[in-house]
């Protein structure tokens, strides 16, 4: 039995590939046991202790993925944070979770580096994946470590785009199921090559990608950053499985696009979304150009992460997220006459709650284990789920339910459009409807209206149609709406002057 996380790549064969780093070096399952045990000896002579908070501070190579195993085996808690996160937030983090020290990948990250720096972080010494570099230890208090798989193994912080970041508690168990439900439902094996691109420090990559790559005995090319020119370079090499978000589709059809290139040939086995809901007109676009059904998922931090995905033998031709993982009860909350209600879901992926928050974690999973995802979603005759939208980002305008990602899928057909978000806006007792996008062709607000006024009822046609540059994005490329409103707020002022 797994008991915990570094447990999940003993079976495999130590010969076989197990990384292809950002670099292009690659390493075996017994390289990476090997560099796994000397890193833990090296924390352990730092000072890392069973029941430590470490952060490990990176972008994705084979630093990071040996750093997960040799914390795991110390018995401390990874707390993984992405490199080019700002001081104030590595601070707050810092400071919430009495981390006793953090690791820095610098090798696969400048940005690790340049904060490497700043804390003044030494060097243990060198190992085949290079430098490890870790802050000093700081006197932190140590949580009691406990002998089985409820031992928590990971403490991520949420995005925040809804509120305040929270730390949720995933232990050994969570991790360990996520990662053998994730590689039986996909049918991952170790012939096969999955292409992490997601940041492994977002739970998506971490516990979706990374940890059921190794219970599959399956081999994982890293790239650090999303290049939508290098993530195509490296799908047309080994790769079978390619998991990425939807932003991700869109800027490669982008890229294809504007090369004139129709179709691209590969291995891919597997191509599949999540993360944020799936536009249907890149799906289809998707398919066509690589010959490869898309499927498509949905999960979220406090569930290790995944929830619902579509199956390999029951493709979809809509943007279902399929039916619950096995192992896992889901229902729907008080539904409306439509069906739509709030997501909650029961089982072994369930967090242990929210670090030094107890009122969040009580609010958040009922007496009898159900998480409340905050989610908004229906179910299928089959029991097929679909995605609908954030309960906060509902929006109630003139009396009717105005679910965002409705609003963007139709936005998204447009030929002008590459990306939107929508959110509300209060004012006046009512929500304004506003739509944030990207552009790659010339097109007016008058020219979105009348599109919107075609395709859509009335009432959820946006107010206003604003075009920007860039869409602001968390690391993963999810759309952090939260900052819409206020970093576009001289735009929107002057739109509703001209429409008083």
């Amino acid at each position: 039995m797994k008991q915990r996380v570094h447990d999940l790549i003993g079976a495999n064969a130590p010969d076989s590939l197990a990384v292809v780093d950002h670099d292009g070096a690659r390493y075996t399952y017994g390289q990476l046991e090997q560099i796994a045990v000397q890193m833990a000896q090296m924390l352990r002579a730092h000072g890392v202790r069973g029941g430590d908070r470490v952060v490990l501070l990176s972008e994705n190579g084979m630093t990071y993925a040996a750093a997960i195993l040799a914390i795991s085996k110390i018995d401390a808690w990874i707390v993984p944070l992405n490199a080019r996160v700002p001081v104030n937030d590595i601070e707050a983090l810092l400071d919430h979770s009495g981390a006793r020290c953090m690791i820095c990948t610098v090798g696969a990250s400048a940005a690790a580096a340049a904060h490497a720096a700043y804390y003044d972080a030494v060097t243990l010494g060198q190992l085949p994946c290079g430098d490890i570099v870790v802050t000093p230890v700081r006197e932190v208090a140590v949580e009691p470590v406990e002998a089985g798989a409820g031992q928590v193994a990971a403490l991520f912080y949420t995005s925040g785009t809804t509120g305040k970041p929270k730390g949720v508690m995933l232990t050994h168990a969570n991790l360990t199921y996520a990662a053998t439900a994730a590689s039986g439902v996909r049918g991952t094996d170790a012939n096969d090559q999955v292409l992490g691109v997601l940041p492994g420090t977002h739970v998506y990559g971490f516990g979706g990608i990374l940890l059921p790559v190794w219970n599959a005995g399956a081999s994982i090319r890293f790239l650090p950053a999303f290049v939508p020119e290098q993530v195509l370079e490296a799908l047309q090499q080994e790769v079978t499985l390619f998991p990425a978000v939807p932003q991700m589709y869109a800027a490669l059809l982008k890229v294809l696009r504007d090369k004139g290139v129709d179709q691209v040939k590969t291995d891919l086995k597997i191509i599949s979304s999540g993360g944020s809901p799936l536009d249907p007109g890149w799906k289809a676009e998707i398919e066509r150009i690589f010959g490869v059904h898309l499927h498509n998922g949905y999960g979220l931090t406090e569930a290790s992460p995944s929830v619902a995905v579509t199956r390999v033998k029951d493709p979809r031709k809509d943007t279902s997220v399929g039916r619950v993982m096995d192992g896992q009860e889901l229902l729907i909350h008080d539904p409306g006459t439509d069906g739509t209600g709030e997501i909650w879901v029961r089982g072994p992926n369930v967090m242990k709650g929210y670090y030094k928050d107890p009122q969040a974690t009580a609010a958040t999973i009922t007496p009898d284990g159900f998480l409340k995802t905050g989610d908004l979603g229906r179910l299928d005759a089959d029991g097929s789920l679909h995605i609908i939208g954030r309960c906060k980002e509902l929006i109630l305008h003139s009396g009717f339910n105005v679910y965002p990602a409705e609003v963007e899928s139709v936005l998204n057909a447009h030929d002008a459009v590459v990306q939107s978000a929508v959110v509300g806006r209060a004012r006046d007792g009512n929500e304004d409807v506003l739509a944030f996008l990207v552009a790659q062709d010339r097109v007016s607000p008058a020219e979105l209206r009348a599109w919107m006024q075609e395709h859509m009822v009335s009432y959820k046609v946006p107010l206003h149609f604003i075009i920007v540059d860039a869409l602001p994005q968390a690391a993963t490329g999810k759309v952090l709406k939260s900052e819409l409103l206020p970093r576009f707020a001289r735009e929107l002022k002057l739109m509703d002057a001209k429409n008083a």
